[in-house]
């Protein structure tokens, strides 16, 4: 059975003692308020990654996050992290895959791919993004868009280390819009995806979490979470406030 997951992408926001203070926040509600059987992954910028994990300490549903790596293991690669680099301090899991590196950073397919293998290679775990921009939904190609995201950059994986993948749909249009796909919108996909791992996977397929990134919030995370093939979500705005970002996980 898939894992309920609900991970935090605090992108490029809050200072040093903002950092501390809001994890320090996460983790004392999650251990009070989040059930058991829910993980809550913090998603949090290289800078913070070693003050973070040391607030996170024994927490055991709490877990730490890098939003980015590069494939290489090392080298004259100025500016750029490695997935050992990342393992030495204790991160579990890595985004991979956002839709704003895609746009933004030019990530492609091709890349992706390494830097996966790279984080599995380390003994961590990839939180890979998916999803279609609003012109792409509008001409009905969001299927066969996930489709290539997908088999490009993750189909070449052996079962035994696909299992180890998490996947983030993110319909691009819903990204800090304010727009957010419907509850159905948002399973239909989902549904989509798993039909997508299962072709390629069989049944390894069902234990494949498939998490929700578009505008999610506690208004809306109850609904969207009781779609059958979701199981949690990819939160950005609503992570950045403790309240926010536990009540989400409760929203199961």
């Amino acid at each position: 059975m898939a894992k309920k997951i609900v991970a935090g992408n605090w992108k490029m926001n809050l200072v040093k003692d903002e950092a501390k203070a809001l994890a320090s926040e996460v983790v004392a509600q999650a251990k009070a308020e989040t059930p058991s059987d829910v993980t809550l992954i913090m998603g949090v910028p290289f800078v913070h990654i070693a003050e973070v994990k040391n607030i996170i300490g024994d927490a055991e549903n709490v877990f730490l996050a890098a939003q980015n790596c590069y494939d290489k293991p090392s080298g004259a690669y100025t500016g750029e992290i490695s997935a050992a680099q990342l393992k030495s301090y204790g991160v579990d899991y890595v985004i991979l895959g956002h839709s704003e590196r895609r746009e933004y950073f030019g990530e492609s397919n091709e890349m992706l791919a390494a830097k996966v293998d790279a984080v599995l290679e380390n003994d961590m775990l990839p939180i890979f993004c998916v999803g279609e921009v609003l012109e792409e939904r509008e001409a009905g190609k969001q299927n066969e868009v996930v489709s290539k995201q997908l088999s490009e950059s993750l189909f070449h994986l052996p079962v035994e280390d696909f299992k180890k993948v998490v996947i983030a749909y993110e319909p691009v249009w819903a990204i800090g819009t304010g727009k957010t796909a419907s509850a159905e919108q948002a399973q239909d996909m989902h549904k989509e995806i798993r039909a997508m791992l299962t072709a390629k996977y069989g049944d390894a397929a069902n234990d494949i979490s498939i998490l929700y990134g578009g505008s999610c919030k506690p208004s809306n995370a109850n609904e969207i979470f009781a779609g059958a093939d979701v199981d949690g979500g990819l939160i950005g705005g609503a992570s950045l406030a403790a309240a926010d970002f536990v009540a989400i996980s409760k929203s199961y």
